[in-house]
């Protein structure tokens, strides 16, 4: 059976770090969803964690990235492997709100190409992480969102679900860090395809270290920040339409 939601989970040596999230994250999602966790090699430390994991829970599996290292590829990897109408992308770190997906999925269901979790949304918070880095995505996001009406104040934030369709009309050119999120969020945008976010609360991880690099990967995020502000440009897509049992829908 296909599922509803593919949750896209990109990961790099959390180890048995990754236990508690893949907890969480199978504890919250109600819908029928598979869990990718995606690794660019067999020889991550999360890899034979994730094969003991799924062991016990068939939605879990690992997936292999074939598209080349980093985040950015796991990722577009991960939207591209699954038949689901429906991906969200959450962080193997654990900073993300689990208990938000099947929302984020079902906002994508009902006829936006992309759903945001933001932390900049009223009620929404970020606890922790750098200050700069927040203060500067802040600044994106807050610009992005009142004057290139982009739909969400969070445009950086990697949380997000996306409609599978969209994903694959338009494409993915990000191969490095995390701007997909930022690009897929432009993308909508130019195409004038409707975008929506729900307030999040944000976490900094507890364990680990993080693997972003600001200063590594500005460049690849202010491409997508001016691409949002172009012209229209025209994408056919048709509605999504989905049959679900009385079952699934309990």
């Amino acid at each position: 059976m296909t599922p509803r939601v593919a949750v896209v989970i990109p990961a790099y040596n959390e180890g048995e770090h990754v236990v508690p999230v893949l907890e969480r994250i199978t504890e919250a999602v109600m819908l029928p969803c598979e869990i990718l966790v995606v690794m660019d090699d067999r020889s991550d430390s999360t890899w034979a964690v994730v094969e003991r994991y799924a062991e016990r829970d068939s939605r879990v599996r690992p997936f292999l990235n074939e598209l080349g290292r980093g985040p950015a590829n796991a990722i577009h990897a991960g939207l591209l492997a699954t038949s689901a109408p429906v991906a969200v992308v959450t962080m193997a770190d654990g900073c993300d709100d689990p208990m938000q997906i099947d929302q984020l999925t079902r906002l994508v269901e009902r006829g936006v190409v992309v759903a945001a979790a933001s932390r900049y949304a009223r009620s929404g918070q970020q606890v922790g992480g750098p200050m700069f880095k927040s203060m500067l995505s802040r600044l994106a996001g807050s610009s992005l969102y009142h004057l290139a009406r982009v739909g969400t104040r969070d445009a950086t934030n990697s949380f997000k679900a996306y409609s599978t369709e969209f994903v694959r009309a338009v494409g993915i050119e990000s191969d490095r860090g995390f701007e997909i999120g930022i690009e897929l969020v432009a993308k909508a945008r130019r195409h004038r395809l409707a975008v929506a976010e729900i307030p999040t609360i944000w976490l900094d991880r507890a364990f680990g270290v993080s693997n972003f690099r600001l200063t590594a990967w500005m460049f690849r995020y202010l491409r997508w920040y001016f691409y949002a502000f172009g012209p229209k440009k025209h994408l056919d897509l048709a509605p999504i339409v989905l049959h679900h049992t009385e079952e699934e829908r309990s």
